[in-house]
C-alpha cells in the first residue's frame, strides 16, 4: 500500500519583484512528497530549490498555485492556522541559526516557550532530544564551544522540538566537513526510522542524495527537470543537468568526450567481477575510463561506469556483444559536459 501524500504542491510559481524588474525563481512546480520519505531536492547554484523549501512552510508565499502540507492548504489558513500549522514542519539550515547567547539547552526550549510549554515540561522534552541526537553531556555549552557538527545536532534537536511531522533541511550539510557530513546524515536517516518524520532534503551534492534519499527531484533554471526514485535516476538520467550533476558536477571537463560512450549499469544482479577488465581482454582493446560510480553491497555490484569505446566501430559492437552475451546492462550515449 502506497504511503499517503504528505505534502502536495500544484502549479507553483514564485516571482521576486513587478513589471521589467521581475525575476521568476520558480515557475510551474508539481511535485508529491510521500508520508515518511527522504526526499532530496537538487540542483545547481541559483536553480531556485532553497525558495522552493521556503515555499513549502510558507516563508515565501507562492505567486501563483498551492502547498499542502498534512491536508492543510497553507494558503487558505489565517495568520494563526498557519502559525500553528509551522509548527508540524521544523527546519534546519547550514548556518545552524543558534542563539549565541543561550545554552544547548535553552536553544532546544525556545521554540517550546514560545508555544507556552511550562520551564519543566520544555527542559524534559530538551533533555530528551539531546540524548536522541547523541549530546546530553553538553547541555550547558554555548554555540561558541561546540563544533560545526555539534550546533547541527543542536540545531536538529530544537527542529524537534515541537514533534514536527515534516522536517525541511536547506544546505544542512553544506558548512560540514566529509565525516560530519556523514554523521549527520545517518542521524537523520535514524530520525526517520525511529519518528517516522518526512524529511525533505536540498543539496546541491549528489553524494547526499545518494546516501540519504528515497526519491528525489531535480530543479533547473526554476523548472523541475526531472523526478523519481534515486535509484531510477541514477541509472537512467534522462536530461543534460542530471547527467552533468551525476557525473561529479562536471569534473570531466569541457570538451566533448566521444560519440561512443557506454554507460554500464551494476544493478546488484552483478557480483563483483572485473566485467570491464575482462572485456577488454577478451575484443583485445582498450577502453576510457571516463567516469565511475560504484560499490560492492553484499557482495554484488551497485552503480555505473561510464566509457568511451574505441574509435574503431567493429570493436566497439564486439564489446557491446560480449556485455549482452554476460547480460549486462548498458545505455549507449554521446557524452557532453
Amino acid at each position: 500500500m502506497e504511503a499517503r501524500e504528505m505534502i502536495a504542491i500544484r502549479g507553483l510559481t514564485k516571482t521576486f519583484g513587478t513589471g521589467s524588474d521581475a525575476v521568476t525563481a520558480l515557475r510551474d512546480i508539481d511535485l508529491s512528497i510521500r508520508a515518511g520519505e527522504i526526499f532530496g531536492i537538487i540542483g545547481l547554484s541559483g536553480a531556485g530549490k532553497s525558495t522552493l523549501v521556503r515555499c513549502m512552510n510558507y516563508l515565501e508565499h507562492p505567486t501563483e498555485g498551492s502547498v499542502t502540507v498534512d491536508g492543510k492548504k497553507l494558503g487558505a489558513l489565517n495568520k494563526t492556522e498557519l502559525l500553528n500549522a509551522r509548527r508540524g514542519i521544523g527546519m534546519i539550515f547550514q548556518q545552524f541559526n543558534l542563539l549565541m547567547q543561550k545554552t544547548a539547552l535553552e536553544n532546544i526550549c525556545f521554540p517550546l516557550e514560545i508555544a507556552g510549554v511550562s520551564r519543566k515540561d520544555a527542559r524534559a522534552r530538551a533533555r530528551e532530544l539531546l540524548k536522541l541526537v547523541d549530546l546530553e553531556d553538553r547541555e550547558n555549552a554555548y554555540p561558541a564551544q561546540l563544533s560545526g557538527g555539534q550546533k547541527q545536532r543542536v540545531a536538529i534537536a530544537r527542529a524537534l522540538a515541537p514533534s514536527p511531522k515534516v522536517l525541511l533541511c536547506d544546505e544542512a550539510t553544506s558548512a560540514l566537513d566529509p565525516t560530519t557530513t556523514r554523521s549527520i546524515l545517518s542521524l537523520l536517516k535514524e530520525i526517520n526510522r525511529t519518528l517516522g518524520i518526512t524529511i525533505v532534503v536540498i543539496t546541491h551534492e549528489m553524494s547526499v542524495i545518494e546516501e540519504i534519499c528515497d526519491r528525489v527531484a531535480i530543479i533547473d533554471h526554476s523548472r523541475i527537470a526531472e523526478a523519481g526514485d534515486v535509484s531510477d535516476i541514477f541509472m537512467n538520467p534522462k536530461t543534460d543537468i542530471a547527467r552533468k550533476l551525476l557525473y561529479a558536477s562536471g569534473r570531466l571537463g569541457e570538451e566533448v568526450l566521444g560519440e561512443r560512450c557506454l554507460r554500464i549499469i551494476f544493478d546488484g544482479t552483478q557480483t563483483s567481477s572485473p566485467v570491464i577488465c575482462d572485456m577488454v581482454l577478451e575484443c583485445g582493446a582498450p577502453v576510457n575510463i571516463l567516469f565511475a560510480d560504484t560499490k560492492t553491497i553484499e557482495g554484488k555490484m551497485h552503480g555505473y561506469t561510464l566509457i568511451q569505446l574505441p574509435e574503431n566501430r567493429e570493436l566497439g559492437d564486439k564489446m557491446k556483444k560480449y556485455l549482452d552475451l554476460h547480460g549486462v546492462q548498458y545505455l549507449e550515449e554521446a557524452y557532453h559536459v
